[in-house]
């Protein structure tokens, strides 16, 4: 259950709080009065989230590298967090292809630099390490992963969540064993998510962003690869799972500093045809897409996640239908184009995913 009167006051340190998800988490932790503070670079976009739903109001924002270890050991001396989220990544797999140094670089060593932070701080409880579900050896079988599945990694991108995947158990076994919780107090787990959409996100080569773009601008979208199928879900959906599992971390330890998916039912990994199809009908105007012939990089064509563990031992369920999250975001999007309140907008979001899930029993 997420408990709001847990998180009343909290020091929270998220890493990435400019970015799409994290601003999301960042706005979800204010509206249950955590003490939240933000640590990443500027926003990659614009426009953006952060900014457009003036997520950094309510927070202190820390505009900084998480490759300096100098900035991160400083940020969490000032802030003093009791729970960190770790979220700062270069999220993209195309760009990863043309800048793999970087890459690997945010990725491996930026979250090498978050355990260290953490190892050399004292009173950090929980630390949720989010990485991505292209973690995973794909083989292409269309099986749906489970935590104990293979990791690795095909492209620059995926084998760099799989290496971030090898930091932190490291870290958790020599630093932070849950053997030994009761001594250092600290329990790390890792989150590995579907792909998530929502209103806010502006990131490119990333399917509902760019389709976004295209039906504003009344262009056709070009899509790479429409029969790919992926775990499509709102952003809220994974959101509500790093905070259950946070709750867990801080409450009972080491039973719960371990590797978790949060995933969509299996009826919500369509392919991308399927998927864009639903959203020119949400949207209108007229929108349309077509395939792109051009040659692109690899990119896995079938991914699907197994999240029976969260939903058994956290008792996290997926309470969003696919139609329902591409509602949401069309709504967002129109929203904003029509210069309402984003944070109003976002907040009654969160809101409405809250008594979804309150009446379902979630929360």
């Amino acid at each position: 259950m997420i408990e709001p009167a847990f998180w009343k006051d909290r020091r929270v340190l998220v890493t990435g709080h400019t970015g799409f998800k994290g601003g999301w988490l960042c706005l979800w932790l204010q509206t249950m009065g955590a003490e939240v503070t933000g640590y990443a670079l500027p926003p990659a976009t614009q426009p953006n989230l952060f900014e457009i739903a003036t997520v950094g109001q309510k927070m202190a924002s820390i505009l900084a590298d998480i490759r300096d270890p100098d900035q991160l050991r400083t940020a969490f001396s000032r802030h003093r967090p009791e729970i960190v989220f770790h979220l700062a990544a270069q999220a993209e797999i195309l760009p990863a292809y043309s800048h793999p140094v970087e890459t690997y670089s945010t990725n491996v060593m930026g979250t090498v630099h978050v355990l260290e932070a953490v190892r050399q701080s004292q009173g950090v409880r929980a630390v949720v390490v989010v990485t991505s579900d292209k973690c995973y050896e794909n083989r292409e079988s269309g099986q749906a992963y489970r935590e104990s599945d293979s990791l690795g990694g095909a492209d620059p991108y995926s084998s760099s969540k799989g290496c971030a995947e090898l930091v932190a158990a490291a870290y958790r076994s020599s630093f932070f064993n849950p053997v030994d919780h009761a001594r250092h107090g600290t329990a790390i787990a890792t989150a590995r998510a579907g792909n998530a959409i929502g209103g806010g996100d502006w990131s490119a080569n990333r399917l509902i962003p760019d389709a976004i773009r295209a039906f504003v601008d009344k262009q056709p979208l070009q899509v790479r690869h429409p029969a790919a199928i992926r775990p499509w879900q709102h952003v809220l959906e994974p959101l509500a799972g790093y905070l259950m599992l946070a709750e867990q971390l801080v409450q009972q330890g080491a039973s719960f500093a371990d590797a978790w998916n949060f995933g969509p039912a299996n009826e919500n990994a369509p392919s991308v045809e399927q998927l864009l199809d639903a959203l020119v009908s949400l949207w209108g105007d007229g929108t349309t897409w077509k395939r792109d012939h051009k040659p692109h990089p690899h990119e896995a064509q079938q991914l699907r996640l197994d999240a029976s563990k969260a939903i058994s031992m956290l008792r996290w369920q997926p309470r969003w239908s696919l139609g329902s999250a591409l509602r949401m975001t069309v709504a967002w999007h129109r929203a904003h184009l029509r210069g309402e309140d984003m944070a109003a907008v976002s907040r009654q979001q969160i809101d409405s995913y809250c008594r979804a899930t309150s009446s379902a029993g979630m929360a």
